[in-house]
């Protein structure tokens, strides 16, 4: 019991001081003797419940667990830092809801559901944030790319699969065309959360 308590106290110093999310891996490599994977989870668990009523939550994401501030303090933290906040154009917002939604798609697919041409910067800004990344091209003449959100998307957002993503239909303040199909399923998501979970 002595022994857990210590193993968990060094999973939540790691958890504290790190600025990326850690996984099961991350934990195990901490430690001399093998722990248990499900031993990991279960002091993750209770690190989880300890913080309940503090100002920081343990979450889980693509990339593994890590703490964040509790919505209600964001508001604040953002002040510390406001030039660090990204500020993004309507149309790179637009795209990026497209790709969560529809990926894996084509520039073409983007252009069709927004009814408008891709300014090329949209993507980029999106390629350069880490948050979309060409995954393969379709099989048609051209062979065009396909986009599709990563891992860090994931994290950012705080979700652990793109199965978490809000129902599209549950968006309050859609930026979308409103000819986008809102109720048919992407089946593509959860080959694509396949897909994260190899990588």
């Amino acid at each position: 019991m002595a022994e857990d308590n210590k193993i968990k106290k060094i999973i939540e110093v790691a958890l504290l001081t790190n600025n990326q999310p850690l996984s099961i891996d991350d934990f195990q490599k901490m430690f001399d003797k093998n722990i248990e994977r499900s031993t990991i989870r279960m002091l993750l668990d209770e690190i989880k419940q300890d913080w309940q009523d503090g100002s920081l939550e343990l979450i889980q994401v693509a990339h593994g667990y890590r703490f964040q501030s509790k919505l209600e303090y964001s508001e604040f933290l953002k002040k510390l830092n406001p030039d660090r906040v990204p500020k993004y154009s309507r149309a790179v917002l637009e795209v990026l809801a497209i790709i969560a939604y529809r990926q894996p798609v084509t520039r073409g697919d983007i252009e069709k559901i927004r009814g408008v041409s891709l300014n090329p910067n949209s993507l980029k800004q999106l390629i350069e944030r880490e948050w979309v990344d060409i995954i393969g091209q379709k099989e048609v003449p051209g062979r065009p790319s396909l986009y599709a959100t990563t891992k860090y998307f994931l994290d950012d957002f705080g979700l652990k699969s793109l199965s978490q993503l809000p129902e599209f239909k549950d968006l309050e303040h859609s930026t979308l065309n409103p000819t986008i199909e809102k109720d048919q399923p992407n089946n593509d998501i959860q080959e694509l959360d396949k897909l994260n979970e190899e990588e």
